[in-house]
């Protein structure tokens, strides 16, 4: 019998009021993503991309539909059981970073690996994943004293410290020039490929797409 998918989603929508009108974000999305996969998400601006993204991580409730996220039915999750999955079993990669200024490298990372019950130390595997992502001897730095690429991947290290089954990437290059960005995806293809992490990219970038195992278009929220 052959796995089951880590991401099964079945006639999802998500309708905003905005005003007087009702904004159908999503039409119906029917998706899988099998465990290990590097899936691309491509889309123009209001495809519905974004909306999809912050569903598949608890960040927002779909209207209808049903979602699964390794296992788990997200809608019928209380809000306290999204933010616990969020903590566990999703990690995000944003365009801004979203780096806490004040803090080092290090302490960006190890905030989070606290809020996951996942104490403050490093193991021997983490320590080789900063190596892979080449910013072992930059952890002592504060976000001002590296540059996009090297924040990035700080973001990247950050998302994944707690081993999530899935990790989830906004635009992960939308802020880097091309030289950086390549180097990116390169690292999150290694990170699929070396540690079997599930990726599912969002992008508008073609180029950038081309790294993913598999690409799925989204237009007026349907994939096409």
């Amino acid at each position: 019998m052959s796995e089951a998918p880590i991401i099964k989603v079945h006639q999802l929508t998500k309708t905003y009021r905005a005003g007087d009108v009702d904004v159908h974000a999503l039409r119906g999305v029917d998706l899988e993503v099998a465990k290990g996969e590097f899936i691309a998400i491509v889309g123009s601006s209001g495809s519905g991309k974004s909306t999809l993204f912050n569903i598949l991580g608890g960040l927002t409730p779909p209207t209808d539909g049903s979602i699964h996220i390794n296992g788990n039915d997200l809608a019928g999750m209380t809000n306290a059981e999204r933010t616990n999955l969020r903590k566990k079993t999703v990690g995000f990669v944003f365009q801004k970073y979203n780096l806490l200024p004040t803090l080092s490298a290090e302490d960006n990372i190890r905030i989070v690996q606290y809020i996951g019950g996942r104490g403050t130390d490093f193991d021997t595997p983490f320590k080789e994943v900063l190596n892979l992502l080449g910013i072992a001897d930059r952890m002592k730095h504060k976000p001002r004293a590296l540059s996009g690429g090297q924040q990035q991947r700080v973001a990247i290290a950050r998302a994944i410290v707690n081993g999530p089954a899935i990790l989830l990437a906004d635009e992960p290059t939308g802020n880097l020039d091309s030289q950086n960005s390549m180097a990116v995806l390169k690292l999150m293809k290694d990170l699929n490929q070396r540690l079997g992490q599930t990726i599912l990219m969002i992008t508008h970038d073609q180029e950038a797409a081309a790294y993913a195992d598999r690409r799925v278009h989204m237009h007026d929220g349907r994939i096409v």
